[in-house]
């Protein structure tokens, strides 16, 4: 999941600080260069391929650069092609929370001979994998699956987690400390702070979901030090992160009518309905039932937040309609009470929910989601009957997805940590820009990338009539590339201007099915 818009105010005095200022406050001696040694043996790409790895030592409060420190993971796979070098690359795969090490590295399929050009640069965001980093408290044994339950219930004991876990990550250690500095802002400047420990001009960068928002505000902190960028599939930067993801709701049910309509043209393979009416009253039914009954299978019981956490991963992607319809199948057989086991899809959702990566997932993606905290509209909501009230509302025109999206999706409405600063304020941004997206991407809505396209007057936008959350490199990930999307964005990296004018793909000739 993504996501993290930074809405507030202007750059002030730690934007300077960071190097956003006048060319005055650059004049200090440079730092000294990274001491490059070998990559962690767990990051088996970056091994393979050669890279070297880490640590950048930066502020932990920009506004205090004399002060504490904390270290950022960095990892370099050099350029093969001195001769045509173009300097560096940085990315950030999304999230928030998403850890970025082997992420430059893994560009390198689509990118080609372009990636042969630039020092490929992964990092590991602040407080995240590698890099110095933030842990909660341990969560404790958790409450078995209930037997019975009621949309209350559920949405009780969803609040009562995020308490808890508000509670353990304030107090776990030195959170408190750390806590008020995890920002995008600060993530952006970590970057710039990459650039300099690496004695580069300037950086490039590509960023997707979440990462797509972060390079927007590193252009607006610095702009004399963005070289090539490309953000894809990016928010509106004037909406709360709680809008974004209430936003989310309209285009994810349109995205399971799409689905719909593909599973009934497969009625006998899946017997979920033969209209897409027929699909989607299955699905509802289902929900319905786990509302008050959750869902045996493999030896637990399924939620309605759960089920409906499910179709939305799937329902992202078009290539994810065989595996959602087949996930469908099984738990409405289960709701049944047939025997059945799980279908390889779901079967590894319900793994990842019961292994140590989840934690850290979730810690990763609440410590910016939460710190990203000085939004214009006052962003997550302190009362939680808010919540609730917005659950039961949405229930009219997004029956499936909107007591989720509208739901406490963090513990943010509990967060004890007040961000050191305000989000950053996209405004007068001039910079150069390759901006990409899904015309029906249902995680963060087209829309919002024409909001921010607007504010960003350098950039050109590059759309993709598909279901898809990210446009680039889709080959790379199994699923059907889109052509004209690749080639422009290594044509922008190789060195050529951006497009003079917003292009429109053609679609992709299909789409895989795996059947």
């Amino acid at each position: 999941m993504r996501l993290t818009p930074w809405l507030a105010a202007g750059l002030g005095l730690a934007g300077i600080l960071a190097g956003a200022g006048p060319a005055t406050a650059h004049k200090a001696a440079p730092p000294p260069g990274p001491r490059w040694g070998a990559c962690p043996a767990e990051q088996k790409e970056l091994v393979a391929a050669g890279a070297e790895c880490a640590k950048v030592a930066v502020p932990l409060d920009y506004a205090d650069p004399g002060g504490r420190t904390i270290r950022i993971a960095v990892s370099r796979v050099k350029a093969k092609d001195q001769a045509h070098r173009r300097g560096i690359l940085l990315s950030n795969p999304g999230g928030p929370g998403g850890t970025g090490l082997a992420n430059t590295l893994a560009l390198k399929e689509t990118l080609g001979k372009v990636g042969d050009q630039y020092d490929l640069i992964g990092f590991d965001p602040r407080f995240l994998g590698d890099s110095t980093p933030i842990r909660c408290g341990p969560a404790g044994p958790q409450d078995p699956p209930r037997k019975k339950t009621s949309p209350r219930q559920d949405f009780e004991d969803g609040a009562a987690r995020a308490r808890r876990t508000a509670d353990r990550c304030f107090a776990h250690g030195d959170n408190a400390a750390l806590l008020p500095h995890a920002s995008t802002r600060n993530v952006a400047r970590d970057m710039d702070a990459i650039r300099a420990a690496l004695g580069e001009r300037k950086l490039s960068y590509y960023g997707v979901s979440y990462g797509a928002d972060l390079g927007a505000v590193y252009t607006q902190l610095f702009p004399r030090r963005a070289d090539r960028i490309v953000i894809d599939s990016s928010t509106d930067p004037d909406a709360t992160q709680y809008e974004l993801f209430q936003r989310a709701g309209k285009p994810q049910e349109a995205g399971l009518d799409e689905w719909a309509a593909w599973t009934a043209r497969h009625a006998d393979t899946y017997h979920l309905g033969r209209t897409a009416k027929e699909v989607r009253g299955n699905v509802q039914r289902l929900l319905k039932r786990a509302e008050t009954r959750p869902i045996p299978l493999a030896g637990t019981r399924i939620s309605a937040p759960l089920t409906r956490l499910f179709l939305r991963q799937f329902v992202q992607h078009a290539e994810n309609d065989a595996a959602l319809a087949r996930t469908v199948r099984t738990l409405v057989d289960a709701a049944e009470g047939k025997d059945v086991e799980p279908n390889s899809e779901l079967a590894a959702l319900l793994g990842f929910l019961n292994s140590p990566d989840v934690e850290a997932s979730m810690t990763g993606g609440a410590i910016f989601m939460c710190g990203d905290g000085g939004w214009p509209a006052g962003g997550w909501p302190e009362d939680s009957e808010t919540y609730w009230k917005n659950m039961q509302r949405s229930r009219a025109t997004q029956p499936v997805f909107g007591p989720l999206v509208n739901d406490m999706t963090a513990p943010c409405a509990f967060w004890k940590s007040t961000p050191r600063e305000p989000g950053t304020r996209i405004v007068n941004n001039h910079v150069p820009v390759l901006m990409l997206q899904a015309v029906r991407d249902n995680n963060v809505p087209y829309d919002g990338a024409l909001a921010l396209h607007r504010k960003l007057k350098g950039s050109r936008l590059l759309s993709a009539d598909i279901r898809s959350h990210g446009v680039y490199g889709r080959g790379a990930e199994g699923k059907t590339p889109v052509p004209c999307a690749d080639d422009a964005v290594n044509a922008y990296l190789g060195g050529r201007k951006l497009p003079a004018r917003d292009l429109t793909c053609p679609k992709p000739q299909s789409v895989k099915e795996t059947r």
